[in-house]
């Protein structure tokens, strides 16, 4: 019964109770905080950006037609194969191609390719007897093909003795002299080739050279090498 009227007086009594509406000490204003916060204490961290990338507009020079052969070297042994007239496959070597004999070696970038097929070869043909006669021994034709791609294409163009023409299908003697031709962004698919040149060699050594840029046709083929002679 005490306990009841306890309670009962408690609830009748309106200042009994009592809530405090301040609360500042627990929840500061705005105001305050601004007063009190202070960022001078803060260090500042400043970024290091990168400086900006500067191409450089100037432009390289275009490089003069060069390979690892020239006038005057020795023309590096290595060996190239042919079918004979009576179809077996024969080999022979650059030194035996070449020694003690005034040789003509022209390349072509590839057999049955227009430039080469319709005029380069062709014009070595017409001119071979025009040639020999100034003491030329040898004609010979260069190409990285297989020795039966290069069979065929003698064959297509009814080339008898006039031109000996030789495969280099591994790029050997291409390599050698530094005349690779990457043709491999073609949609042809030709790869690595030869670049176009003719050359006089004398028991071996270059006494004429004449390298063209790439597969260009211009000053590599038998009248060039004839009016030099």
């Amino acid at each position: 019964m005490a306990a009841t009227l306890s309670i009962s007086r408690l609830l009748s009594s309106p200042t009994s109770l009592s809530f405090s509406t301040t609360t500042s000490s627990l929840f500061p204003t705005a105001k305050s905080l601004s007063s009190k916060l202070s960022f001078a204490s803060l260090p500042l961290k400043l970024h290091n950006h990168p400086k900006p990338l500067k191409l450089s507009t100037t432009t390289t020079p275009k490089s003069t037609i060069s390979a690892t052969i020239s006038v005057g070297d020795k023309l590096p042994d290595t060996t190239l194969s042919y079918f004979d007239p009576a179809g077996e496959l024969q080999t022979t070597t650059i030194s035996d191609l070449t020694k003690n004999k005034k040789v003509i070696l022209f390349a072509v970038p590839g057999a049955f390719t227009p430039t080469c097929s319709q005029k380069h070869l062709p014009g070595f043909v017409e001119k071979s007897k025009d040639l020999k006669a100034k003491g030329i021994d040898t004609i010979a034709c260069i190409s990285v093909n297989d020795a039966f791609v290069i069979k065929a294409w003698k064959e297509n163009l009814n080339i008898n003795d006039e031109v000996l023409l030789l495969s280099d299908g591994n790029g050997d003697f291409t390599r050698a002299i530094g005349c690779e031709l990457d043709l491999s962004d073609k949609p042809v698919g030709l790869g690595v080739r030869s670049r176009r040149y003719s050359l006089l060699a004398e028991d071996g050594v270059v006494k004429i050279l004449n390298l063209e840029e790439g597969g260009a046709f211009t000053f590599s083929g038998a009248e060039d090498i004839l009016k030099a002679l």
